[in-house]
Parts: C-alpha cells; structure tokens; sequence
C-alpha cells in the first residue's frame, strides 16, 4: 500500500465536507452502546468521535502518522493507531467496521476486505463510502490532457485509484464471506468552499501528479488545469468536484 504526505492542517481547514458527508454513513452503520467498531481510515478523528457518541467502543486506524496525530490531539480520550488498510489484525473479533472516503486510495482490494472480514465476528457488519466507478472524470480528464500536452505523460498514473462500480465491489464483499445488504452509485457534485478553487483540491488530493516537477512549472500546470476545467465544474461562482460515490452495507455471513 502506497503512503500518501497527507496535509492535515488543508484537510480539516478547506475540505471538511469529505468527512461531513460520511455523517450519513454512521447513521447507515448504527453504532449501538458497547459494540466494538473500527473506524478504517479514520483521518483526522471527526467520524470516529461521532461514531463514540453512541456508547460504541471505537478504535479508528489510518496509514498516515500526521492524521493519526491531529486526531489524537483533538480527541484524546479515543484510541487512535497507525495502521495499514492491507494488513491489520485485532485480537477480539469487531461487530462492526465502518469506512469513509477511503477505500478509492487502496488499489489492493482484496487484501483491505480480506482484513475487514477476517476482523469481524460472524453477522458483523461493515458500511462504507467511497469514490465509485467515474469519480472525479471531468478532474482525471483535465489532469491527463495537461500533462500529456505539456510533456509529462509519466506523471498521469502516478495515483493509482480504484473506483469500482456496485457489481464489482459487491462480487468482492460475496467473495470474503460477506451479504450485502445494501449497495449505492450516485453522483455528488460537491462545492467547495467560498474562495475554494480546484488548485486547493490537487494540493489536498492529487499533489503526486506533480511528482518531480519543480515549483513555477507545477504552478503553470495547475493553472491551465483549472482553466480546462472551469467550462464543466465552476457554477454561479464557485468550483465543484465531479464525486461520483457508492455506499454499502453488508453483514459477515457464518
């Protein structure tokens, strides 16, 4: 699993909607007092506090050490760790695994919901969102026409998504043991916040892009990117990100 630099301090600042969206997905989770549920990919804590109010007994684990460290500074009372989406284990078995926002950034699938199944007990449950099949398009095509017309074709893959569609991930949950309960695709064109532009958006999410490119060129690049982009995702005066999400529930069968 790739680690990604995350930008902590930009991420609660600027975009707190990705976490103020997954609200929606601890309600489709239903926590309950006592449960024992892991927060996968847990950032900066938001989620994994909510998920607490409940009562539940909640652990909330993300690759990256300065998310893992913003939360343990804004929630100190929860149990917060560095964590591997690809290879994690719990000695006592979870009711349940709640994740958002994260999965699209782990290309090794099948390792993250072997580890999701293998920590859950038998009729666990596990709610998720992530980005789904054509998230960001109208970003990922401007992005590619950019680089590629400007010299830098190397650079369009170097993040490496996974966006599937319900039929795809939902025959990979049946695969590791799961009964999916409930499976969503649906289009959330997202506005960022006032003075908000898509630049702030490659910073905080696709700054590997621009891996090797140096400062002023980065700049340039960028530039021409939000004007490529502004006919498709700037309306009445402010940007949005063409988010295409699914939403899953599914039960550990046994």
């Amino acid at each position: 699993m790739r680690k990604y630099n995350w930008n902590s301090n930009l991420y609660d600042k600027k975009h707190s909607y990705v976490f103020k969206f997954g609200e929606d997905v601890v309600k489709l989770l239903a926590p309950k007092s006592n449960e024992r549920i892991l927060d996968l990919g847990c950032g900066t804590g938001y989620l994994t506090k909510l998920i607490s109010q409940s009562g539940a007994k909640i652990i909330g684990i993300d690759s990256s050490e300065e998310m893992i460290k913003q939360a343990k500074q804004k929630y100190p009372t929860l149990n917060f760790e560095i964590k591997d989406a690809t290879n994690f284990s719990f000695k006592s078995k979870l009711d349940a695994v709640f994740s958002n926002a994260v999965l699209h950034w782990i290309p090794e699938k099948e390792k993250v919901v072997s580890c999701i199944s293998n920590a859950l007990k038998p009729g666990g449950r596990f709610a998720a969102e992530f980005g789904g099949k054509n998230n960001v398009q109208n970003i990922l095509r401007a992005i590619n026409k950019i680089l590629t017309s400007n010299g830098y074709p190397q650079n369009v893959n170097k993040v490496n998504w996974y966006f599937p569609s319900i039929g795809e991930y939902s025959m990979l949950l049946e695969k590791y043991g799961f009964d999916v309960k409930f499976a969503s695709h649906f289009n959330r064109d997202t506005f960022l916040e006032e003075g908000v532009d898509i630049t702030s958006w490659l910073e905080m999410f696709g700054k590997e892009f621009f891996e090797g490119i140096d400062s002023k060129k980065k700049s340039e690049l960028q530039k021409l990117i939000v004007k490529e982009l502004k006919p498709t995702n700037f309306l009445k005066g402010k940007w949005f990100v063409d988010y295409k999400r699914i939403r899953v529930l599914a039960v550990k069968e046994g």
